[in-house]
Order: C-alpha cells, then sequence, then structure tokens
C-alpha cells in the first residue's frame, strides 16, 4: 500500500551529471537514474499541481485542466494532516503517481483517477462523492485501484494473491496502470524502511508487478522497476554494475562518433531522422555483462534513430546496412511482427572500422511513445465502447447498451488481460492458475500462424515454443478436444509438432463428439487456456483416457511380386540393377547408382540421404540412366484418419488407375491416424500424379507422398 512509502535520505554520490538542466519538463528516464544514484533534491513543487499539468499538456495540448485542479483540491484537502513515513505530507505520493503517469502521456480521466487513487482507502471520501464529483469513469478507476490496494501480497509470488488482483482491476488496463506508477514513486521511497520489509516488497515486486509492465508495454517503468529492484535484492551485483558504469563515464565513449556517422549516413540519403545515444540502464549493463565477459565502451548504450513513416524504418535499415558492416545475426523486425506487448522496432547491430560494434534500434515517433508508454499511450482504451453504449442507451436499447459494456477489454495485442481473467475462473485452483499464468509471463517472444481454411481472424498468435495443441485451442477453444490430426505447411504432422512464425496450420477435427485429448497433450500445450482446458477434461473423465502409446500389434502387411530394377539401366557391363527401396525412384528422377556386395548397382533418387553418405564414404557412383519404356515402380505412404473399409477403398482407387500392389504395409492406429505403405508397379511413370490425386480423393486421406 502507498501508505508504507517512504523517503530515502540524500545520497551524496548522487551524479551532478544526471540532474535536470534547464528543461522545462521532467524527463522520467532520467529521473529514474538519479534515484538510483541519488536524490537531487528534495525541495517542494513550487506549485503543486503545476508539473503535472505542465507535462500532461506536453501530450495533450487541448487537454481540460479544470478537472486536474478540482482533483488536486479534494485529494489535498482530504489528505491534509496526514503524513509519510519520511515527514512529507501525504499529498506528496498521489502528486508524484500522477506526474509519473503525465510524462508518460496518459489522458486526462487517468490523471484524475491518480490523484484519487487513495482517497477512498485512506479518507472520508466515497466512491459516490467521487462519482457525483468527477463522473462514472473516474469512480470505476479508483474503484479498482482500491480493491487492488486492499489486497495483502503476504509472501512474495502468493498465488491466490495474484488472482484476487487479477480480478480487482475490473479488467480495465488503467488500474494496472496506477498500480504500476503507485509501486514505482514506493520503490523510489523505500530508504528508511527495515531491510527486511524493502526485501518483501522487492520480491513482490519482481514476480508480479515488473511482469505486468512487460505484458502492458509500459517500458519506462518495467526498466526503472528492474533497477531498484536489482539494487535491494542483489546489492553486490548491483555496485559492481555501478562501478562499470562509473568507470566507463571516465573513458572516452565511442557510440556519440558512431551517432554522428549514422546522422551524416542519412542526411546524405535525404532520410529525416532524429539520432540518439540511448544509454542501458542497470540491469542491462548487467545482462550485457554476463553475455560478453568484458565490456567495451558501444556496449553501455544504444542507438536510437527516429523517423516518421514505417517506409522510412526499412530505408534507414538499408542504409545502415549498406554505408557500415551489418551483423546479420542481431537482426530482428519488430515492425512487420510486433511483439505482444505493441511494442514495434528494428533492431540491428553494425560493426564500425575502428572494430566496435553499436546496436540501433530504428523506429517512428510513434511507435518510440508507444515503446515507453506501452497501453498509458493509447489515450482512453474504451472511449470507442463508451460512445457505444451512450449511443445504445439514447437510442433505447437496453441489449445493445449491454453488449457495449461488456467490451471492456484490454487493448494489448491479442487481449491478454481478459484472457488472464477467463483463465482464473477455469483453473481448478490458485497453483494449478499460478503455474500455468509463470510460464505465460515468462515468454518475451511471440509467433504468427495463419490459418489455411481462411477463416476469421486470419492469423492465431502464440507464445514461442508453441505446438498444434496451442493452436487448435486457441482456434477452437474446448471443441479442439476433438482434435486429431493438423496439416502445417499443407503436410500432415502430429499435434506435438512445435510451429513457427509464419507457418500455416490446418486443424483436423473427429467427427466423433466424444473424443477427447489425451493425457500426454499436457506435456506438449504451452499456452494456459490449452493447459487448463486440457486438465479439466481429463479429470471429468478419468475412464476416457487415452493411452500414450499405440498398442503392441504387427502391421497388416500384403505383399505380391516383386521385382528388380525396373526400367532402369546402369552403365556397368553384366550388373544387376536394384531401385532403392529408401526413395524408389521412377523416371523422369535425376538417379545415380552404387555397387553394393554381390557387384549388384542400387538406384537412388539424386537427393536421397543414402548418396551423401555413399559419397562420405569415398563410394565412387555409376552412371545410371532409363529405358525408353514407361513402367516403373514407386513406393507411396498415404496418411489417413481410421474409419470402416478405409483399405478397401484406398486399394480400389488404386486399382482404377491400372496400377498393380506389390506390398503393402497398414500401420496400427496412432491417435487415430494410420499409416499405408504401398509398393506399386506402374504401366507408366506420366500417370503417378494422377495416381496420387486419386489416393487423396479417398475421404479420409490427408496425404500421400513418394517414401
Amino acid at each position: 500500500m502507498s501508505a508504507e512509502a517512504t523517503n530515502p535520505e540524500a545520497r551524496p554520490d548522487a551524479r551532478p551529471e544526471l540532474r535536470r538542466r534547464g528543461r522545462t519538463r521532467l524527463d522520467l528516464r532520467r529521473l529514474g537514474r538519479a534515484a538510483l544514484l541519488g536524490p537531487t533534491s528534495r525541495d517542494r513543487l513550487p506549485d503543486a499541481i503545476g508539473h503535472v499539468a505542465e507535462a500532461h499538456r506536453a501530450h495533450h495540448p487541448d487537454a481540460d485542466l479544470s478537472i486536474l485542479h478540482r482533483a488536486y483540491v479534494l485529494a489535498e484537502s482530504s489528505h491534509r494532516g496526514q503524513m509519510r513515513k519520511s515527514g512529507e505530507p501525504y499529498i506528496t505520493h498521489p502528486l508524484a503517481v500522477t506526474l509519473i503517469l503525465a510524462e508518460l502521456g496518459a489522458e486526462t480521466t487517468t490523471l484524475t483517477a491518480s490523484l484519487l487513487h487513495d482517497t477512498v482507502e485512506d479518507t472520508e471520501v466515497t466512491l459516490d462523492q467521487v462519482r457525483a464529483e468527477f463522473g462514472d469513469e473516474v469512480c470505476f478507476i479508483v474503484d479498482g485501484v482500491t480493491k487492488v490496494e486492499k489486497i495483502d501480497y503476504g509472501a512474495a509470488a502468493e498465488p491466490e494473491t495474484f488472482r484476487k488482483m487479477l480480478v480487482a482491476t475490473g479488467n480495465d488496463v488503467r488500474v494496472m496502470s496506477i498500480k504500476l506508477a503507485d509501486r514505482l514513486h514506493n520503490m523510489r521511497t523505500l530508504g528508511v524502511m527495515r531491510p527486511e520489509k524493502q526485501a518483501r516488497i522487492a520480491k513482490v515486486t519482481r514476480d508480479v508487478l515488473i511482469p505486468l509492465a512487460e505484458r502492458l508495454g509500459v517500458q519506462a517503468l518495467k526498466t526503472e522497476l528492474e533497477d531498484l529492484v536489482f539494487a535491494i535484492l542483489h546489492p553486490e551485483e548491483y555496485e559492481n554494475t555501478r562501478a562499470l558504469i562509473a568507470a566507463h563515464a571516465g573513458e572516452r565513449d565511442p557510440l556519440p562518433a558512431i551517432a554522428d556517422s549514422v546522422k551524416a549516413v542519412l542526411r546524405d540519403a535525404g532520410i529525416a531522422a532524429e539520432v540518439q545515444v540511448r544509454p542501458r540502464h542497470f540491469v542491462s549493463v548487467h545482462r550485457i555483462a554476463l553475455k560478453r565477459g568484458e565490456l567495451r565502451g558501444s556496449d553501455f548504450g544504444r542507438i536510437l534513430v527516429l523517423v516518421g513513416e514505417n517506409a522510412d524504418c526499412y530505408a534507414v535499415l538499408g542504409e545502415l546496412h549498406t554505408c557500415f558492416t551489418p551483423v546479420v545475426s542481431e537482426f530482428k523486425d519488430f515492425v512487420a511482427a510486433p511483439k505482444f506487448n505493441l511494442y514495434q522496432s528494428l533492431h540491428t547491430a553494425v560493426a564500425t572500422p575502428e572494430g566496435f560494434v553499436a546496436e540501433v534500434i530504428v523506429r517512428t515517433r510513434q511507435m518510440h511513445r508507444v515503446a515507453e508508454a506501452g497501453v498509458v499511450a493509447l489515450g482512453n482504451p474504451y472511449a470507442h465502447a463508451a460512445a457505444e453504449a451512450a449511443a445504445a442507451a439514447e437510442s433505447g436499447s437496453p441489449a445493445d447498451a449491454a453488449d457495449c459494456d461488456e467490451e471492456r477489454v484490454d487493448p494489448t495485442r491479442p487481449g491478454w488481460l481478459s484472457r488472464l481473467l477467463d483463465w482464473q475462473q477455469s483453473a481448478p485452483d490458485p497453483d494449478t492458475f499460478w503455474s500455468v499464468l509463470r510460464a505465460e509471463l515468462a515468454q518475451d517472444r511471440e509467433i504468427t500462424v495463419f490459418r489455411a481454411d481462411g477463416g476469421a481472424p486470419g492469423t492465431i498468435s502464440l507464445p514461442a515454443g508453441a505446438s498444434c495443441i496451442d493452436a487448435a485451442y486457441a482456434q477452437h477453444g474446448e471443441a479442439a478436444h476433438g482434435c486429431i490430426g493438423a496439416r502445417v505447411n499443407g503436410r500432415l504432422t502430429s499435434l506435438a509438432s512445435r510451429l513457427s512464425d509464419g507457418d500455416t496450420v490446418q486443424l483436423l477435427l473427429a467427427q466423433d463428439a466424444s473424443s477427447g485429448p489425451a493425457a500426454d497433450w499436457l506435456e506438449h500445450a504451452r499456452t494456459p487456456a490449452a493447459r487448463i482446458a486440457i486438465s479439466r477434461w481429463l479429470q471429468a473423465h478419468p475412464d476416457s483416457v487415452k493411452p500414450t502409446t499405440a498398442p503392441a500389434r504387427a502391421p497388416l502387411s500384403v505383399v505380391g511380386a516383386r521385382g528388380g530394377g525396373g526400367n532402369a539401366v546402369a552403365d556397368l557391363p553384366d550388373a544387376t540393377v536394384r531401385l532403392a527401396g529408401c526413395c524408389t525412384p521412377v523416371p523422369p528422377d535425376a538417379v545415380a547408382g552404387f555397387v553394393v556386395r554381390g557387384g549388384a548397382v542400387t538406384v537412388h533418387r539424386i537427393h536421397c540421404a543414402a548418396v551423401a553418405q555413399m559419397r562420405a564414404l569415398g563410394r565412387t557412383s555409376v552412371a545410371v540412366h532409363w529405358r525408353a519404356t514407361a513402367d516403373c515402380r514407386v513406393t507411396l505412404l498415404a496418411e489417413s484418419f481410421g474409419r470402416p473399409h478405409l483399405l478397401a477403398d484406398l486399394t480400389e482407387a488404386i486399382a482404377r488407375q491400372g496400377v498393380e500392389v506389390v506390398s503393402a504395409t497398414v500401420e496400427p492406429p496412432v491417435e487415430q491416424r494410420v499409416r499405408h505403405t504401398y509398393t506399386l508397379q506402374l504401366p507408366d511413370a506420366t500417370g503417378l500424379p494422377a495416381l496420387m490425386r486419386a489416393m487423396r480423393d479417398v475421404p479420409g486421406v490427408y496425404d500421400v507422398r513418394r517414401a
């Protein structure tokens, strides 16, 4: 709770170069570094609300400030006489929280609620008074923050505590934004608390609030919270990092010269851009030191290039990679594929002739604003839904108004907060919810896969490492219990297969409504939605759990007369020619032959893995050509779903093409999928494509390919 926070004593080792130098607006990042290296001043603000108003107008020039003044008057009069543990008037806390949000660009409603966020909890002010004076929206947010403040966090990362906090937010990201700013100010002012209490608060911040800041994209808050937690929980590593940064401050920094070179390159190319050197925060420097060992001058910061349009980002990238030596492994495109928390930028690294490697971030100014402030930069994300609800109410349609009211979902892609609220209702217990949630919070990269059926939406966003099982539950919900297979990029694959960014996925559902997931699905599901749904089904159907291994049955085989080399001829007199069973070449495949034991020549397709192995062993290939005759032998694999009469229907389809079955093998079903292997004698190799199409047209067959 905010009432616990105190102010630290001034520290004499504060670096003067980090203080404000004649700036009219406060720099949140600079204030954060000053909070770590020592506060610069404890002077009172000359005008209690003036800095908030100034910061707010910088982002919203036309904002009506009268509501902020009224909120301040109510907050100041309500908190009058209350003191923080540092001895300062309590009103300094809501003012500081509001200033943090104003610097991030929060809209007026959020700032008003921030000024009042402790009044209902700590004073005689009631929610009805807030509603009467400032409206329903401000009252809604204040109520949500009050519920969050009443939660006793107790042990760090306590599952039930986190679950309560999610419910208390009322499904409004602005509640969380205020809570994050509230915690940031409290973390800045932990100095006079007992070390054990500092550690407890820091652990909760690390386990709960920093992942939330990351998910909401509020990087300015997240990075400063990380540094403050780092200083408390890892004091030795923090002091080592502090010493590294201090030592670097006395050395020549190569980044300004590299930035000047980048400016010159872009100016010559006619690209209007702003180039800055951005110092890394403490935790970032610590991570780089662990990764690279000894740090060089260019490792203490990055170059930021700001442009006007998305196309300019790629123009800058082209110039950088043309005029400097790019480090290809460092390139990441988050413009075409934004991260889960709205983040967009191009990341690259370039090497200079002097041997320095500089990381470069390229983004538009709007991307930069969102990268720093996340959902706070979106203004009021619920304004559109509120306008629709008001219009529906005026038209006298209560049903429409109710529908609009349900639109209060978070604006982040793809609705993460809304899903969290669904998960906490579905999870059987807090520990289950917490275990799957921690895995979700730990994800720092998403992939996007495309639906092959063309349905809306056309894409599915999943965490990196997700499987076809996750895609099934993301697309079909509980109907995914009946999923029995998937085609990825046109090829039939198992549900356990991991997906890659850009894959096209077609999910195949069983016709049997009683179908359910196998127990081993939990081993391959990565998303909370999938894991919770699978666990609930397995608990509700304990007698219906599928075996995780196939029954021990021998495959059914049908063998006919086998031929030899077909119409392949080796350029080796009197040699016996055999077509390799591993790749079964047919005309007009490019082939190679190798002499094996007994003097026979085995013929492989040129791209067969056995060819590479033979050549690696130093075996000399024998030239092979095809006879003018058109007949050939080929082995085909057919993958299908099990059903009665499937083997008969496939055999009939093959016979209708005039093809002889030399041998056939049917493997036991696994997850209702059956694999057939046919060795076939074709009267004409040109008929192979038509044969494969005929086999694919058999109901239940989803893939036919050469062995």
